[in-house]
């Protein structure tokens, strides 16, 4: 009878205290070190031509900060990377100079083939469980985006938007993004 394998949980101490490479990205899931490739050319201008959108809108109007990845977010147990996040000024008390600690306003992940899956199903789940208002689901490949509001401690979809429309915001009125100028 073969020994039961050792089952290794990793805390937020040791995940802190990994060596810091610049090639490598990691997030803490379930105690699971999860280790996140380098975006792909197509993900790194998606995520620059939204978040220099996003950014300008955020910064006309003053609402809050935006912040891209690789920057850690504490959910409880779990340490992510979303791709773009913004926190609104009111809640700015979350942001400290290593981590947010708590829900951002709005999280953004662009799929990948490597991330898509869970970015679908364990990440919006963790999301909506520690309040995240709004998620967006960039897809590259389909060159659309889905936008989820909160409801109930469920993320609802409230639009899909295709690389032609005009992407609105529930929780950010006023922005209107021309997905022809992100895809």
């Amino acid at each position: 009878m073969s020994k039961p394998k050792a089952e290794i949980k990793f805390t937020y101490e040791d995940y802190k205290n990994l060596p810091e490479s610049e090639t490598r990205r990691y997030e803490l899931l379930e105690g699971e070190l999860i280790m996140v490739p380098s975006p792909n050319f197509e993900h790194q201008r998606i995520s620059g031509n939204l978040e220099f959108v996003l950014r300008g809108f955020i910064q006309e109007k003053n609402l809050g900060t935006i912040i891209y990845a690789p920057f850690d977010v504490h959910l409880g147990e779990d340490v992510v990377q979303p791709d773009i996040l913004f926190i609104s000024k009111g809640r700015s008390g979350i942001i400290t100079e290593a981590e947010i600690q708590g829900a951002p306003d709005l999280v953004i992940e662009i799929l990948s083939l490597a991330t898509a899956e869970r970015d679908r199903t364990y990440k919006r789940t963790l999301y909506a469980r520690h309040g995240v208002k709004e998620y967006w689901l960039v897809d590259p490949e389909r060159k659309r985006v889905e936008v989820f509001t909160l409801k109930e401690g469920r993320f609802e979809i409230v639009g899909v938007y295709g690389k032609t429309e005009i992407l609105t915001s529930p929780s950010l009125p006023g922005l209107s993004i021309d997905l022809r100028k992100v895809f």
